[in-house]
């Protein structure tokens, strides 16, 4: 049975019936018509196999990037199975500016839009024109624009009624000509001459000092959503914790870094088996090298009953959890 440990970042020890790499919608119709289960993945940076997956994992290498030029944007097709840093750092040297923001971010092309891939103020939805893909069931190729893809924070429409249902084959990306450069979020706004270049080196400065290398150290990223809580419950845990950062989200709610929350828990560092609660960002959980499934799981579910018991807020997980049938919920 093939080893999945080097196709998740996580990088636990777990098994497959079979993995079958495509680069077209055609071979991946081939490959899922043998397969009784399967599991699409791309790299392997927001799912963590937690133990023997009873299937076929096909893994999503469409590539290419095509470019046009208009008047007012430059327009990218892009890829599924291309590297989203790859495309950020290509847009930056071609002068395609916008999406510097979302620098090293791990993960392919075809998660982006998933996920609505987030940071330093910036989400991706807001440069999608639309996205090409798959129906699985009529074998069609299908568009889906940006309107209809319902992106929301971390979420998309591909993340329910469709999940499951598609694959994603290109994304088409529309980078606006005259883009406002966004540098006013955490370290970003305290650069002196800001740029799409000076940002572009502050974010991978800033992630690379926060977050741990999955290449040394094994992670999926975020490993929780940051939460959102009506005006009232901010308000009320203000009165009781005033340091508690929040950001407004519309004007009904506002977004609490889960991070803090996990923090002022004291549970940076703490260690479950082979699994730990990184050090410096408590958001991230990390694999020493020994942990297993079960690690994971209980880290998880102790961090998220703690916040749940001391600030009324249920912590959601970001990453993807496959088990033996696939997707598990904590």
């Amino acid at each position: 049975m093939p080893s999945l440990k080097s196709f998740h970042t996580f990088g636990l020890n777990a098994e497959c019936h079979s993995l079958v790499e495509f680069d077209s919608p055609d071979a991946f119709l081939r490959a899922q018509s043998h397969s009784n289960r399967y599991w699409l993945l791309g790299e392997g940076s927001n799912t963590v196999f937690l133990d023997d997956f009873d299937g076929t994992v096909l893994i999503n290498r469409i590539s290419g990037l095509e470019y046009t030029e208009y008047p007012a944007y430059h327009h990218l097709r892009v890829g599924a199975g291309e590297n989203w840093h790859k495309l950020v750092a290509t847009c930056l040297q071609q002068g395609w500016w916008g999406l510097e923001n979302l620098a090293l971010i791990p993960g392919s092309v075809g998660a982006s839009p998933i996920q609505n891939i987030g940071a330093y103020g910036l989400e991706v939805g807001q440069f999608i024109e639309s996205v090409e893909y798959l129906d699985i069931a009529s074998e069609k190729v299908c568009v889906l624009s940006a309107d209809d893809c319902d992106f929301g924070y971390r979420d998309s429409v591909f993340k329910r009624e469709m999940a499951g249902k598609v694959l994603i084959t290109h994304v088409n990306f529309c980078l606006p000509k005259d883009n406002h450069i966004e540098c006013s979020y955490g370290e970003l706004a305290k650069l002196s001459q800001p740029s799409p270049q000076a940002i572009f080196d502050e974010v991978i400065r800033v992630r690379r000092a926060k977050l741990p290398d999955p290449a040394t150290l094994g992670n999926a990223g975020s490993f929780f959503k940051n939460p959102l809580v009506t005006v009232f419950h901010h308000a009320s845990l203000r009165e009781e914790y005033p340091q508690i950062p929040g950001f407004p989200v519309g004007e009904s709610h506002f977004k609490i870094p889960a991070a803090w929350l996990i923090d002022t828990l004291g549970y940076k560092g703490c260690v479950v088996g082979g699994a730990r609660c990184h050090p410096t960002q408590p958001l991230v959980l990390t694999n020493l090298g020994t942990a297993k499934g079960g690690d994971v799981i209980k880290l998880a579910k102790e961090i998220m009953g703690a916040v749940e018991d001391k600030f009324a807020i249920q912590l959601e997980p970001e990453v993807r959890l496959v088990g033996n049938n696939g997707l598990i919920n904590l």
